[in-house]
């Protein structure tokens, strides 16, 4: 009898230790959970396009890194957000756009949401904006102009608001490509719409309206907030000029003209810690550093410098230290960020777009070709590439727990990195 109990008890510690190691190893449940090195929102966790992950592959094999998975997408240009081992973008199938959630280790969809009609241009077809995750909400929206927030883990809609109808919101040549910032218990969009329905606030939870800023035109600009001598304030490019306002109430602090051919200001703006922004777009414009100056409640802005050196046409660039790293049209250059000065400059890439991780700029040239560069102002070093896609690919790319997620049209690409 005493061995049957001693057995007994070794079965179940047995089972216990077996049902331990499952978990850990993300086969009791559908997905496995990973923060650590997630990129939730477009241009990754500090929406500033660079990557804390450290210990990347750089010498890769002849025909390029591990594909892990691949998966059909479709129709449009929306980046690709990470977060709790769950991947979401948006594209077209068929006549609608979907946002959709995949399994960032398998590929396997997990649910899909109808989010609006496809949006139709000579351009090119389908969605532009990369999905917000914050926690179990994901928040996204149509090119045509369809606000949603739906619940991360089973994709249930939770609100959603047509800014056309409810705020006249202007759909721009190429169509509604910004993404919605979630700022506290808010939700920053760039609508763009009648009166003051111009740069708006919603309670990320209900939808409801926190507070309206005019503006005349809606960009393709993503908002960022940033810090100055105390003062927080939101900045909006819009599509003639950038405006910062009180994140808080929406109280306009200053407005800087920036006209751009057809109102294309694409780039999101980075900020120059402590107190410098850095805004560009191309057609022949170039950038311009902005010094802020911020204190008692109130700020202004000056411009320090304008230069045709670095004309960002849709992709942002990359700020590391005193240098810019970014396609000036279609060169990819490096350049100094207080003295303008050119370090470097290579061709061949087309309008690519590029992040960064562990000492590298990974870029994705709009053909297709993955490419790994060594991120030093002295000279342009190429470290490997490899051609991964095929067609247009002007999609930035998407770096999480070790592994890259790139696509075009027609495919998501999921590459070991680590």
């Amino acid at each position: 009898m005493k061995l049957s109990q001693n057995n007994l008890v070794k079965c179940l510690l047995f089972l216990v230790i077996a049902v331990c190691l499952l978990n850990v190893n993300g086969f009791a449940g559908p997905i496995a959970k990973e923060a650590d090195n997630d990129w939730p929102k477009w241009r990754g966790p500090n929406g500033d396009g660079l990557s804390a992950e450290t210990g990347l592959m750089t010498d890769w094999p002849e025909g390029g890194p591990e594909i892990l998975w691949q998966a059909g997408s479709g129709d449009g240009y929306s980046g690709m957000s990470v977060s709790d081992g769950r991947l979401f973008t948006l594209y077209g199938r068929g006549s609608d756009e979907i946002l959709v959630c995949l399994d960032a280790k398998t590929g396997e969809e997990i649910w899909q949401y109808r989010l609006d009609s496809i949006f139709k241009n000579r351009y090119g077809h389908g969605p532009r904006c990369t999905p917000t995750v914050d926690k179990n909400m994901v928040y996204g929206i149509s090119a045509g102009g369809k606000l949603v927030a739906a619940n991360a883990i089973k994709g249930n809609e939770i609100w959603k608001i047509d800014l056309v109808k409810e705020f006249g919101a202007k759909i721009p040549i190429w169509g509604i490509s910004t993404s919605p910032l979630v700022y506290n218990d808010f939700l920053l969009v760039d609508v763009g719409g009648s009166g003051e329905n111009g740069f708006m606030a919603f309670n990320k939870k209900s939808g409801n309206i926190v507070w309206k800023t005019k503006t005349d035109m809606p960009g393709y600009s993503v908002p960022v907030v940033v810090e100055v001598n105390g003062l927080k304030q939101a900045l909006n490019f819009s599509g003639n000029e950038l405006i910062s306002v009180n994140p808080e109430t929406g109280k306009k602090y200053w407005a800087f003209p920036w006209l751009t051919n057809h109102e294309v200001n694409a780039a999101t703006p980075i900020f120059v810690s402590p107190d410098k922004v850095f805004v560009s777009s191309g057609y022949g414009v170039g950038g311009a550093l902005l010094q802020v100056n911020a204190g008692k409640g109130d700020a202004n802005v000056k411009q320090i410098w304008k230069s045709r050196v670095m004309r960002n046409h849709f992709a942002t660039s990359l700020l590391l230290g005193d240098y810019l790293y970014g396609f000036d049209n279609d060169k990819f250059k490096c350049i100094n960020i207080n003295t303008q000065e050119e370090k470097w400059v290579t061709r061949g890439f087309g309008k690519g777009s590029a992040i960064y991780a562990d000492g590298f700029i990974i870029l994705l040239s709009e053909k297709g070709k993955l490419v790994l560069i060594q991120a030093t102002p002295e000279k342009y070093i190429e470290k490997a590439s490899v051609q991964m896609l095929k067609g247009r690919s002007w999609t930035v790319p998407t770096l999480a727990n070790g592994r890259l997620f790139i696509r075009n049209q027609g495919k998501i690409l999921a590459i070991k990195m680590k």
